[in-house]
C-alpha cells in the first residue's frame, strides 16, 4: 500500500500531461478514423480535467511543507504551485471545450489528425511549464508550446497572411528563447544552480548582483516577446486567419503564460528595480495604445485580438505594480471571457449588427465629467462595507476610470428621465458587483503575496487619466482628434516597421493561395504595408 501511495504522490502532478501525451500518440495512428480520434481526445481531455481538479484540491488542503517533503525527489526540477494548479484547471477546461467545439467546427476539413496532434502537444507542454521549477524545464516547455502552436496557427497552409503571422511569431519566439537562455545562464552562474528554489534562497541571503539584474531584464524582454506586447504584437492580430478554436486556445490559454512566469519570478523582479520599471513601461504603453486601436476596429475577431493585446499589457502592468492577486484573478477571468468570446463570435456579429441599427446618441458632458467620481465613490463604499483593503487607493482610482463608461448617459432631451435612471442604476450595480467579485476573489488561495509600488501606481493613474481624457474628447469633439483616430486605426504603423525588419533579416517564402494571383501574393510578402 505504501508503494502505491508513493507512486500516486510522485505521478499525480504529471497525470494531466501524461494523459494529453497519450492523446498525442494516438493521433499519430493514421489508420484511425477521425471520429474515433476526436472521441479519444475528448475522453482523455475530460479525464485530465478531473485530474487537475483533484490536484488543485490536494494543493489547497495539504500544507506546503508536507508537499515539499513528499516531492523532495524532483522538487529541484518540478513543483506544484498554487497558481500553477489553478491555471492547470483553466487550461485543461479550455482545451476540453475547444476539443468538443473543434470536432464539429472542422467537419469535412483535411488534416484533422494533425490538428488533434498539435492541440494535444500544446496542452502537454503547457502542463509541464506550469510545473517547472528549473530554468531548463521552463525554457524547453515554453519553446515546445510555441512549436506546437505554430502547427495550429498555420493549419490553413494556403493562406499567406497566416504564414506571415506564423513567421513573425517564430522570429519573436526564437529571440525570446535566446534571452531566456541568457537569463538562465547569468542566474545559474551566480547562484550555482538552475533551480528556482535555490534562486529564491540566494536572493534572501545575498540580495541582487549585476548578473541577476541583467538576468531579470532579459527575462522581462523575453516575456514581452512571448506575450505579443507592442511593438511585436502584429502576429497576434494577423493570426485571425487560423481556425476560430485555435484563436480561442491562443487567447485563453497560451498568450497569458507570460503572466504566470512573471508572477512566478516575483521575488527576483521585486529586487530588480530596472527590470520592474521596464515591465511597467511595456505594460502601460501597450495597454493604452492597444486600447485606443481597439476602439477603431470593425472586425469582431480583430477587435478581440486587440483587446487581448491591451489586456495582456494591463496584466503585466498589474504584475509590475506588485498587485499579484489581482493579476492572477485577471489572468483567470480574461481566459474564460476570451474563450467564450471567440467560440461565440458568430452571435457577437449578430449583436453588433443589432447595436449598429440603434440610433447613436452621444453621452452628456455632465456624465462624462462625473462618471469617474461616481464610480470611485461606489468602489470605496463597497470596500468600506467589506472592511478589507484588498488594493491601494490609487488602484481604486484606476478602476474607476476604467469603469466610468458604464455610467455615461445621454442628455435628458434624448431619453426619458425614467430610462436614464434605470440605466444609471444598472451601471452602478455592475460596478458594485465587479468590486464585490474582486474582493471575494481576492480571498481565493492563489499562493501569492502583494507588494504594491506606490510611485509607479501614481504614474499609472496619470496615464489612465490621460487615456480617459482622450476618450472624452472623442465623444465631445470627434474632429479634434482626427489625426489620432487615423493613426490609431493604422495601429500607429508599428507592425509595418517590425514586419519589414523581420522580412529583411529573416526572409522566407509564402505558399500561394489557389484563388490568388502569384503576383499579389508576392507583393504581400515583400510589402507588408498592405496587410492591414
Amino acid at each position: 500500500m505504501a508503494v502505491w501511495n508513493t507512486i500516486f504522490i510522485y505521478l499525480s502532478p504529471f497525470a494531466p500531461a501524461l494523459l494529453m501525451c497519450i492523446a498525442l500518440l494516438l493521433a499519430t495512428i493514421k489508420s484511425t478514423q477521425i471520429a474515433q480520434l476526436w472521441q479519444r481526445y475528448i475522453y482523455l481531455s475530460a479525464v485530465a480535467l478531473g485530474c487537475t481538479l483533484v490536484l488543485l484540491v490536494w494543493r489547497i488542503v495539504v500544507p506546503s511543507s508536507t508537499l515539499d517533503a513528499l516531492s523532495i525527489g524532483y522538487s529541484s526540477w518540478f513543483t506544484v504551485t498554487m497558481l500553477g494548479a489553478w491555471l492547470a484547471v483553466l487550461v485543461q477546461f479550455v482545451g476540453t471545450i475547444i476539443g468538443v467545439f473543434s470536432s464539429r467546427y472542422l467537419q469535412g476539413e483535411p488534416q484533422q489528425g494533425r490538428y488533434i496532434l498539435a492541440l494535444s502537444a500544446v496542452l502537454t507542454c503547457v502542463h509541464v511549464l506550469l510545473l517547472a521549477n528549473h530554468w531548463l524545464v521552463l525554457i524547453a516547455a515554453w519553446a515546445m508550446v510555441g512549436v506546437a502552436l505554430q502547427k495550429l496557427l498555420c493549419f490553413y497552409a494556403d493562406r499567406p497572411f497566416a504564414l506571415l503571422a506564423g513567421h513573425k511569431k517564430r522570429a519573436a519566439d526564437r529571440l525570446a528563447d535566446i534571452l531566456l537562455l541568457a537569463a538562465a545562464a547569468l542566474a545559474w552562474q551566480e547562484v550555482g544552480s538552475g533551480s528556482f528554489t535555490a534562486l529564491w534562497q540566494h536572493l534572501a541571503q545575498h540580495g541582487m548582483s549585476l548578473a541577476l539584474h541583467i538576468s531579470a531584464v532579459c527575462l522581462v524582454v523575453a516575456v514581452v516577446l512571448r506575450m505579443a506586447m507592442l511593438p511585436v504584437h502584429g502576429w497576434l492580430i494577423q493570426v485571425m486567419e487560423a481556425p476560430t478554436p485555435v484563436s480561442a486556445l491562443l487567447h485563453a490559454g497560451v498568450i497569458n503564460l507570460g503572466g504566470f512566469v512573471i508572477i512566478r519570478f516575483a521575488p527576483l523582479l521585486e529586487a530588480a528595480t530596472p527590470a520592474r520599471w521596464l515591465l511597467i513601461g511595456f505594460g502601460l504603453v501597450t495597454a493604452v495604445l492597444a486600447g485606443l486601436v481597439m476602439l477603431t476596429r470593425i472586425s469582431i475577431k480583430v477587435r478581440l485580438a486587440w483587446s487581448t493585446v491591451a489586456q495582456m499589457g494591463f496584466l503585466l502592468l498589474e504584475c509590475g505594480l506588485g498587485l499579484y492577486s489581482l493579476a492572477a484573478l485577471h489572468l483567470l477571468g480574461h481566459s474564460l471571457y476570451k474563450a467564450n468570446a471567440f467560440l461565440s463570435a458568430s452571435s457577437m456579429v449578430k449583436d453588433s449588427t443589432l447595436q449598429r441599427m440603434r440610433p447613436q446618441v452621444k453621452p452628456s458632458v455632465f456624465s462624462l465629467v462625473f462618471a469617474p467620481l461616481l464610480a470611485l465613490l461606489v468602489l470605496l463604499l463597497v470596500q468600506k462595507l467589506s472592511s478589507d483593503s484588498a488594493w491601494p487607493w490609487w488602484w481604486s482610482a484606476v478602476l474607476a476610470l476604467a469603469w466610468a463608461p458604464l455610467l455615461w448617459l445621454p442628455s435628458v432631451r434624448d431619453h426619458s428621465s425614467n430610462a436614464l435612471a434605470w440605466r444609471a442604476l444598472a451601471g452602478l450595480s455592475i460596478i458594485a458587483g465587479l468590486t464585490a467579485a474582486m474582493l471575494l476573489a481576492h480571498l481565493l488561495p492563489f499562493g501569492v503575496i502583494d507588494n504594491p509600488y506606490p510611485l509607479a501606481g501614481i504614474i499609472t493613474l496619470c496615464a489612465m487619466a490621460a487615456l480617459y481624457l482622450c476618450l472624452v474628447t472623442l465623444q465631445v469633439r470627434p474632429q479634434a482628434l482626427v489625426r489620432l483616430r487615423r493613426w490609431s486605426y493604422a495601429g500607429f504603423y508599428v507592425d509595418e516597421w517590425v514586419t519589414r525588419l523581420v522580412l529583411k533579416h529573416w526572409p522566407t517564402r509564402w505558399t500561394v493561395s489557389p484563388d490568388k494571383p502569384r503576383a499579389l501574393a508576392t507583393t504581400q510578402a515583400t510589402d507588408p504595408s498592405i496587410i492591414n
